[in-house]
């Protein structure tokens, strides 16, 4: 299976390289409706449609695109023979990657909580959200680029 793997492996990285495009862009456009949906009143017209907007993006998009990119994530270190396993510079992405798990469980959490008309938060809070998946994912971005070039 690993040579097989190992075969198609450009394929798999396309893949899991559009999925985490994909799932970024939701993790940094769902924060920026949480800011213009703390800004509306409970059950107007405007939040009923960021409800819509918020479920969607998330259920479609973001959700899908986060179980695409761990699957095809490790589907490369197994066509990799787990090799990559073996450098420092995989165990901090991998810790950003877990991290980043959380932000989205946390986003998650938002929507659930918006979907029933609570409003614990400003929009203040949610602006610096939206900054929390940026920074993880430069983060990534960092260690996967210059990392793997040690």
């Amino acid at each position: 299976m690993t040579l097989f793997l190992a075969d198609i492996q450009p394929w798999i990285l396309a893949a899991h390289i559009t999925a985490v495009i994909a799932w970024m862009a939701g993790m940094l456009y769902l924060p920026r409706l949480f800011v213009y949906h703390s800004g509306t009143m409970p059950g107007s017209e405007a939040s009923e449609i960021f409800k819509v907007m918020e479920r969607r993006l998330l259920k479609a998009i973001i959700n899908p695109a986060m179980i695409a990119s761990v699957i095809l994530g490790v589907l490369l270190l197994w066509a990799s023979d787990w090799a990559f396993l073996k450098h420092g510079w995989m165990h901090a992405k991998l810790t950003l990657v877990l991290l980043m798990g959380a932000v989205h469980g946390v986003m998650t959490g938002h929507v659930r909580r918006f979907r029933e008309d609570q409003r614990a938060r400003t929009a203040r809070y949610y602006r610096v959200m939206n900054e929390i998946p940026t920074v993880l994912m430069i983060g990534i971005v960092v260690l996967v680029v210059v990392g793997s070039r040690s």
